[in-house]
């Protein structure tokens, strides 16, 4: 295979993951024209349209589906020969890594990250994304590096680490009419709830044992996320059950009150998980390690 051959691979790759002739070129540092030539070899050379125009941008066709596979295949190997990713100084680097990750994982994790970042690697750059059902397919394209959380769904072709168990805790405001020293399960089930509906687990954890267990839960209030959860508890007199390490970074920051949960609920495991094809990858290697130290609750 000669290397306008790798080329043309490397082409369908970068189309295949940013949907776009124009994006695609950016990336791969080339004019649109060329990237559109290559794109008619490959379509002559296989025989397939391999990308077709819809609303929302260039999207594979069947076939293409099927070579994407060997395609990155080939394209690893290359890299890995050439020694692309043999060696990778946070110091002076200046890499984009991308994160999927919850908003209570952004709490817990950027401001550390941040600092970490400022003395250690400058250079490098994080972008975070939310958790959403492209979140295994970013993993395996590259589009993103890690994801943090508890996602059970992850599981051939990805490695992953456990980072901590979570758990739950109510949060009340400091001066409640009604809840003072403790926290029955008569008033957990006689208090209005707000309730959260992000792209983590942790509410439809909560909404799947409350269920189990017969619990009245009065919702007056549902909010996108876990971030504001704690300005709306603080000014009201709603009750909110919340994982027990964003109850660990407010505390203290707001007057609220953080109470044990009056009825059991599970534990579950919050990790990181990459794509295979990137456990070797000295960058990934370098972010993972980093992650875990400041997360972790063991070395």
């Amino acid at each position: 295979m000669n290397s306008i051959d790798i080329r043309l691979l490397a082409v369908f790759d970068e189309i295949y993951k940013t949907r776009s002739v124009t994006a695609a070129a950016e990336a791969l540092e080339l004019g649109q024209p060329a990237v559109s030539v290559a794109l008619s070899k490959l379509r002559h050379h296989f025989g397939d349209p391999l990308f077709v125009r819809t609303s929302s941008g260039m999207e594979p066709t069947p076939f293409s589906e099927g070579l994407v596979r060997p395609v990155r295949a080939v394209l690893d190997a290359l890299e890995l020969v050439l020694g692309h990713r043999s060696e990778f100084d946070p110091a002076s680097s200046d890499r984009t890594f991308r994160i999927c990750m919850t908003d209570i994982s952004q709490l817990a994790l950027l401001p550390k990250l941040w600092e970490r970042l400022r003395t250690t690697a400058p250079g490098v750059r994080i972008e975070i994304s939310p958790l959403s059902g492209d979140t295994a397919r970013m993993l395996e394209s590259g589009e993103a590096d890690l994801v943090l959380g508890f996602i059970p769904q992850l599981e051939a072709g990805f490695y992953q680490q456990l980072l901590f168990r979570q758990n739950f805790v109510c949060m009340v405001a400091a001066d409640h009419p009604r809840i003072a020293d403790q926290l029955s399960l008569v008033q957990f089930e006689a208090e209005d709830h707000a309730v959260i509906s992000s792209s983590g687990s942790a509410p439809s954890i909560i909404e799947r044992e409350i269920s189990r267990q017969g619990i009245k839960r009065r919702v007056a209030l549902k909010i996108p996320n876990f971030l504001g959860a704690a300005f709306v508890i603080e000014h009201t007199d709603l009750l909110v059950t919340i994982p027990r390490r964003l109850g660990d970074v407010l505390q203290g920051r707001g007057a609220f009150r953080i109470f044990p949960v009056p009825f059991e609920l599970p534990e579950y495991e919050v990790k990181q998980h990459w794509h295979e094809r990137y456990h070797q990858d000295q960058g990934n290697r370098w972010l993972r390690g980093v992650v875990s130290e400041l997360l972790s609750e063991s070395p």
